[in-house]
């Protein structure tokens, strides 16, 4: 049962920042608009024979920015993943970081082995995982050390002080603790002692110490929870899900967790807690689910299969940040979806190409190296004239570069990254939700003008997640396709005939046969193609006509116009595209509640550009464009509108905050 709710709330979110979202594949959802299951934030009980805990002040926040770090292998992205399905669960709105190393198993207690997960969260509509943390919990030197910039004056940090013995700190460079040598006077320290407290814990559970401090994210976890009033029967089950083989491990894990809690309500050290209500407001009625960019891609791609009525086939490589796509679709067989793990990025796109020509959706997933070794088959494709979806979650360049850091850097590769003239449409999503609504439009394109589609998401958003409203079934659109079933053409002599290049005069879609139809075979290859008859040709001028036709059907792809967001009759245009949308946001209503005009538009189809994107870029004195590269999309607009697109442009592996943009923008409009 729903009712409904008002739209979004304006916000000027002060403190909204750039940033990819950290993914959690739990399946947590909320019904908004619709009666609570359960109190808000009630926690584990004090453990027997404990007496009433104190009451303590409860203060009222609007958000809060949450960072956990630790040793790669002290399992923050778990604790913040279940620390993100609790969030999304209570109702609120969140937007997460996650930071990682690259290694499998970075050396431990080192700057480059710390890993991290930043949430943001909120009582309303938020867009980034913000600039800055207000809570940072380090569980070792490292992580205090590679973290404590970010962390402004005044705010709380919670530090593991068991782990910071004279080695470990001379690891990282600190020649004294920073505990006690003034370094952290500015700050609000909470010193707890973690691991002791874990391990008194689970003493009674006969597990090894080195066992035992296995747990110690779940006592972290517990006191957040606590601390935020954060639901707790979720991440229970969870824990009994995830270890049902090994039960002694998940009750000890629940009791650390519990552990925490208590701890949280009973010490005075920790006087205050804080309760971010549900953002109500921020959402439109409907059921609500927690979800990662990837993972939306991968239901995007479901839906986009079923609504098209056809079998959904997946060829892929493993490479990172794309492989959790290969994961979450092998799980669907009962969705008609079949997934291939081939031995390389060739053979998986050629496997996928293959598929597209028996009559599949087909797609391949890989990053920006992976795109190199398929350019060869991507220009067959192009030539074949068959729908084929390259998802590119693109990652930090060139060569290996940086695996687990985003970047936006593959835009003339995919416009440009073939031999002779090749052009494929490029579509982005914006949001890690996005990217459901962006797989569906990608589908549509290349199934209606049967042609190869890039789809550029990146690691910003495929590891990020944000709440997203599971659409009706109703609410998709119809991709359903006519397969060829007999002769298209008469020849002069009366004869019928099938035709394989003979085009549908609004889209110059070639047919798409089957094998195995009858009267309907023909030859295929990349070896140029005679117009209408699909014969090898060499003739010059059918090559000319070929390219010509190639590129008009892409020119053609129908995609909406581009929609102009501007209030006050701006002068200064920004325009971003991709995931520069949550950041590019979050600072044009800094700018605006400041009082500044300053307009925003925001590119989803890159190749072709919407219609009216000249005329749009004609009605401003000054654009200025916001990249993860250095100046591709810029590059783009200028050579096609001559417009003199200004750049601001980051390539360090990290999304854009919001305060950073907010200083370049103002200085444009007053410029």
């Amino acid at each position: 049962m729903t009712s409904q709710v008002s739209s979004p709330a304006e916000h000027a979110d002060e403190a909204d920042g750039a940033g990819g979202t950290g993914g959690t594949g739990d399946a947590t959802e909320a019904v908004v608009g619709g009666p609570r299951d359960s109190a808000a934030g009630a926690g584990p009980a004090p453990a027997a024979g404990e007496g009433a805990a104190p009451v303590k002040e409860v203060r009222k926040l609007d958000r809060v920015i949450i960072r956990f770090a630790g040793d790669s292998g002290d399992g923050m992205q778990l604790t913040g993943d279940r620390f993100t399905s609790e969030t999304a669960s209570f109702g609120n709105d969140l937007s997460t970081l996650p930071n990682f190393p690259a290694e499998i198993r970075a050396p431990a207690g080192t700057l480059p082995g710390v890993s991290s997960f930043q949430l943001h969260f909120a009582d309303h509509d938020i867009l980034t995982p913000g600039d800055a943390p207000n809570v940072l919990v380090a569980m070792n030197p490292a992580a205090l050390k590679a973290n404590l910039a970010d962390v402004p004056r005044g705010g709380e940090i919670i530090v593991n002080t068991d782990e910071f013995a004279k080695r470990a700190m001379a690891k990282v460079g600190y020649e004294a603790s920073p505990l006690e040598d003034g370094t952290l006077d500015a700050y609000n320290v909470h010193p707890v002692p973690l691991t002791t407290l874990t391990i008194e814990a689970l003493k009674d559970f006969g597990l090894s110490r080195k066992e035992a401090e296995r747990s110690k994210n779940m006592f972290a976890l517990g006191l957040l929870s606590w601390m935020y009033h954060r639901p707790t029967e979720g991440t229970e089950s969870f824990l009994r899900t995830k270890f049902a083989k090994k039960p002694q491990i998940a009750e000890a894990n629940i009791a650390a967790f519990r552990a925490g809690w208590n701890f949280g309500e009973t010490t005075e050290d920790f006087a205050v807690s804080y309760e971010v209500a549900p953002a109500t407001k921020a959402f439109p009625t409907g059921t609500y689910r927690n979800i990662s960019g990837n993972l939306a891609l991968s239901l995007g791609l479901i839906a986009a299969a079923r609504q098209a009525d056809l079998p959904l086939y997946l060829g892929s490589y493993p490479i990172t940040p794309a492989s959790d796509i290969l994961h979450e679709l092998s799980k669907h067989k009962n969705f008609g979806v079949r997934t291939f793990q081939a031995e390389d990025e060739i053979a998986g796109i050629g496997a996928a190409l293959g598929a597209a020509f028996g009559g599949s959706l087909a797609v391949t997933t890989t990053s920006g190296p992976g795109v190199a070794l398929k350019s060869e088959t991507i220009g067959l494709a192009v030539s074949l004239e068959l729908p084929l979806l390259i998802v590119d979650i693109q990652r930090g360049g060139p060569s290996t570069g940086l695996p687990t850091k985003t970047e936006q850097a593959d835009l003339l590769q995919a416009m440009y990254g073939r031999n002779g003239e090749a052009p494929v449409p490029v579509v982005a999503p914006r949001t890690p939700a996005d990217c459901f609504d962006a797989a569906i439009d990608a589908a549509r394109i290349a199934l209606a003008y049967r042609t190869p589609v890039f789809l550029l998401s990146d690691g910003y958003l495929a590891n990020g997640s944000e709440p997203w409203r599971v659409p009706e079934p109703d609410e998709l659109p119809d991709l359903r396709v006519r397969f060829a079933t007999g002769p298209n053409h008469e020849l002069a002599d009366g004869t019928e005939v099938f035709w394989p290049y003979k085009r549908d005069p609004e889209t110059l879609a070639r047919p798409w046969a089957v094998p195995g139809t009858p009267g309907l075979e023909h030859r295929i290859g990349g070896i140029e193609k005679q117009d209408g008859t699909g014969n090898i040709s060499y003739d010059p001028a059918n090559h000319d006509f070929m390219v010509r036709t190639r590129q008009a059907k892409i020119d053609g792809v129908a995609v909406p116009d581009l929609e102009v967001d501007d209030p006050d009759g701006a002068t200064t245009l920004v325009l971003g595209w991709g995931s520069t949308y949550g950041p590019i946001t979050a600072a044009v209503r800094r700018l605006r509640a400041e009082g500044a005009p300053i307009a925003q538009a925001h590119l989803r189809h890159l190749n072709p550009f919407p219609g009216n994107l000249g005329e749009v870029l004609g009605r401003y004195r000054k654009v200025v464009v916001p990249e993860m590269n250095l100046g591709q999309l810029a590059t783009l607009i200028r050579a096609k509108y001559l417009v003199d697109a200004h750049s601001f442009n980051q390539v360090n592996g990290m999304p854009f905050k919001a305060e950073q943009l907010a200083t370049v923008l103002k200085e444009a409009i007053d410029d």
